[in-house]
């Protein structure tokens, strides 16, 4: 019974079940090991689980996709026109989630075209790819490591003695905001500032407070320049 089972395929090639059996469980395998990598190393607010677990069976589609059209072209028609009416609306949040279906839809390709060397390399290499990228935060960018805001009464020709004040505690200050307007009395000031030892922090805060002149001194960590 089983041999007429499997007998009982009528395309224009007699299909390989060994191949196909081994492209969909490699392809299967390949989408955990992306899987795997984007749990661990996905930030930010948008991980989905049901975004993971299609990560692991669109290989395997793609796979058995490859194995039905068995290089017919009419078939890779119909296909076609099957996937035309189907729509697919989900909206990824995150541009790297798109390069990941990427991914798992060459592998799934791959595997059922029966390159199977080519789908295991790919999917190392593209992990280790995305390994990296996530270890070396490649990408982000770190300039500064405190915001300052203040108010200065004093006049703005006495800058400068705010600035010596800054530089003993920074390597590099940045005004990014300074603000005052008629019958306002003195002047708003929002320094970045990339510090000499973040740990002392609160020592350039306590400085700042007991400069004459300086009131209303707040702060707040700046946040790597990227998005999460």
């Amino acid at each position: 019974m089983m041999e007429s089972f499997f007998n009982g395929d009528y395309g224009t090639a007699p299909t390989n079940i060994p191949a196909l059996v081994l492209g969909l469980l490699l392809a299967f395998a390949c989408g955990h090991v992306i899987a795997w990598v984007y749990m661990l190393t996905h930030s930010g607010l948008s991980y989905s689980r049901s975004f993971v677990n299609s990560l692991i069976i669109m290989p395997t589609i793609v796979s058995l996709v490859m194995g039905v059209l068995a290089n017919n072209i009419l078939t890779a028609f119909g296909m076609m026109a099957v996937f035309a009416i189907v729509r697919f609306r989900n909206i990824l949040r995150d541009t790297l989630d798109t390069t990941y279906v990427l991914i798992v839809l060459v592998i799934g390709m791959a595997c059922g075209t029966q390159k199977y060397p080519t789908a295991v390399i790919g999917c190392l290499v593209t992990a280790v790819g995305m390994l990296y990228l996530w270890t070396t935060a490649f990408g982000s960018r770190h300039r500064y490591d405190l915001i300052v805001n203040l108010h200065w009464s004093r006049p703005l020709a006495d800058l400068p003695e705010l600035a010596l004040a800054l530089q003993r505690h920074s390597r590099r200050s940045h005004c990014a905001s300074q603000r005052s307007h008629e019958g306002y009395e003195g002047t708003d000031l929002s320094y970045r500032l990339l510090l000499r030892d973040t740990k002392r922090a609160e020592d350039l805060l306590t400085e700042l407070r007991s400069t004459t002149g300086v009131s209303r001194v707040t702060s707040m960590q700046a946040e790597d320049e990227s998005e999460v």
